[in-house]
């Protein structure tokens, strides 16, 4: 054993931690180690939000300003403990690529992809079925990116707007912070046809925005976002993915896309009001436990 390699009993699996001192974060001279002992501990919380989903890894070998790179296909290297799905892509898993994808249901798998330096970890609003086929999708979401000078403020905004639309239409919805600059929504649902959610949401998204046009945008037009938010929709396609709740982002500091309650989003009126690092994130799971516990409970149809 040295200081560079580490082997580590996690559950029932042995793991080799490797470059534990790498500096991930140089802003914050956050290290492997401080990444790995971060998911390790909020472990509990987020396994409900991955486990039986096909995770893209967003591995940072050289840490947050070292480049980085999507992983989907973990074949090649990981150990034969590693549960993987093996899917082909596309919305419709009829696209060219095969990928073993990790599923992360348990902390050792999650320990495992910390060591990789993955420090993002996205996954789709659908789980895994039989066979490695694809279930429908039970979770709705809506991600809102504010562009500039706009922030998570004005998506605040957006969000209490979109929650009555969706409270009216029967849907409880769930707020959480991207980790970056914007706010995320999602419901739980019951539908029978992958497709129905993204068009379900562009619906509400182009309404949205018809009723409040300087303010909202359902369009992917880079030229018009400046000072709006916009309400995109297409994360519920089913090829695309969203950052699971309590992942790291790749910022300068360790920021953590963070669930939160209503009354913070109605508070919020400064950036820094919903901005979370991994320190804050644990202090907050210790107090209040997983605001999103109840997720995945009595999906809505739709």
């Amino acid at each position: 054993m040295t200081a560079q390699r580490v082997t580590v009993q996690v559950q029932d699996q042995r793991l080799e931690l490797s470059n534990l001192d790498k500096v991930l974060y140089p802003a914050a001279d956050f290290r492997k180690r401080d990444v790995i002992d971060y998911y390790r501990q909020a472990g509990p919380a987020m396994l409900p939000h991955l486990r039986d989903r096909a995770a893209t890894l967003i591995r940072f070998p050289n840490g947050v300003d070292g480049g980085s790179f999507y992983e989907k296909d973990v074949s090649r290297h990981a150990p034969d403990w590693v549960p993987t799905a093996r899917l082909v892509s596309g919305a419709q898993g009829r696209g060219r690529a095969v990928n073993h994808h990790v599923l992360i249901g348990e902390l050792p798998t999650l320990v495992w992809t910390a060591n990789l330096a993955a420090l993002e970890l996205h996954v789709p609003q659908w789980t895994v079925g039989p066979e490695d086929s694809r279930n429908c999708p039970d979770l709705l979401v809506f991600d809102l990116d504010p562009g500039d000078p706009a922030t998570i403020v004005e998506c605040c905004r957006a969000a209490e707007l979109l929650r009555e639309i969706l409270t009216a239409e029967g849907l409880r919805a769930y707020p959480k912070t991207s980790g970056s600059k914007g706010l995320q929504l999602y419901c739980p649902v019951r539908t029978t046809r992958a497709e129905r959610t993204s068009a379900y949401a562009k619906e509400i998204a182009l309404r949205l925005e018809a009723e409040h046009p300087g303010e909202l945008l359902a369009k992917m037009n880079r030229s018009a976002r400046a000072g709006k938010v916009f309400l995109d929709w297409s994360q519920n396609n089913p090829a695309k993915t969203t950052v699971a709740p309590y992942s790291l982002r790749a910022r300068s500091q360790p920021t953590v896309s963070t669930p939160v309650t209503w009354d913070e989003v109605r508070a919020c009126r400064e950036p820094e009001d919903l901005r979370f690092t991994s320190d804050q994130v644990l202090h907050r799971l210790d107090r209040d436990g997983d605001l999103l516990a109840d997720l995945h409970e009595n999906p809505h149809p739709l």
